[in-house]
């Protein structure tokens, strides 16, 4: 592993510029049952198996090997994007099967199981934290909006993939991932240094 100032680590999120993407829904049980809370898959840790899913399309078009669904909820990958993940970052991720509308292979929804606290306040062009203000006192001290994200590269050990505490839309990979990724070809991925 190189020196962790030399490694590079990207924001991976979903590039509304494809022409004729597809957009997801929220994921659903197989029986059309909502699922309790569609943002644990976002939380940065190990999760249990949801078991079966589906996912519904808000808008049909082409199919892409990084998407996410709803509202940024959760990463969803091609079966070839699927593998780049299991193959080097085992330890960092878990890849539940799931049916995408009208795609007869399964996709796989990605859960990012590790958290680190490295955003770089000072270095990130805007930071504006949860205030008691803003009426939700679970979130006091969290992220509230980032502009210009950078992280701190000294904080973050030997995860490839991994959530930011405290924020939760962005998940961060490192150069070697986001090399092989490319390599693949990827599409309706794109990626932000940080």
């Amino acid at each position: 592993m190189h020196d962790v100032k030399e490694r590079r680590f990207f924001d991976l999120c979903i590039d509304v510029y494809v022409p004729g993407r597809w957009y997801f829904k929220t994921p659903i049980h197989v029986d059309g049952q909502p699922l309790d809370d569609p943002w644990v898959f976002t939380d940065g840790v190990f999760i249990p198996d949801p078991g079966p899913l589906r996912i519904p399309l808000s808008r049909p078009g082409k199919p892409l090997d990084f998407t996410t669904t709803g509202v940024g909820v959760a990463p969803v990958l091609s079966p070839r994007t699927a593998e780049v993940f299991r193959a080097l970052a085992p330890n960092d991720v878990q890849l539940f099967p799931v049916q995408v509308e009208g795609q007869p292979e399964p996709y796989f929804l990605l859960v990012a199981t590790r958290t680190v606290r490295c955003v770089d306040e000072v270095a990130s062009e805007e930071v504006q934290l949860w205030k008691p203000e803003n009426g939700q006192p679970e979130k006091v001290g969290q992220y509230l909006a980032i502009a210009g994200l950078r992280i701190d590269k000294t904080r973050v050990a030997d995860e490839r993939v991994f959530r930011l505490w405290g924020w939760r839309p962005a998940l961060i990979v490192d150069g070697e991932l986001k090399a092989a990724l490319e390599q693949t070809g990827i599409v309706g991925g794109q990626f932000v240094e940080v």
